[in-house]
């Protein structure tokens, strides 16, 4: 004779179930969305990072008049030490 496991787990299940003529009670919930003080701190921050332009015109546009100018003037010492601290050299 076979033994089958799942008239075991059938038996069990069965025996959980509430009687028939009880009858089980139904809870109405609302389903909500809470948003953490993180959350919201990432939000604004991402809102801000939107909201910033792309290119700083306040540092760019007088090095970018410079340079068409013909009067912007790079020290190839300075030059050389910051791309070798860059990379780590230094």
């Amino acid at each position: 004779m076979k033994i089958n496991p799942y008239i075991q787990v059938q038996q069990m299940y069965n025996n959980q179930k509430s009687p028939a003529g009880k009858k089980a009670e139904t809870v109405s919930r609302k389903d909500g969305l809470v948003i953490s003080n993180i959350g919201k701190e990432i939000q604004t921050a991402k809102q801000a990072v939107a909201a910033a332009p792309d290119i700083r015109t306040d540092i760019t546009e007088p090095i970018r008049a410079a340079v068409n100018n013909g009067t912007y003037d790079v020290s190839g010492e300075k030059f050389a030490d910051k791309l070798l601290r860059a990379a780590g050299q230094i």
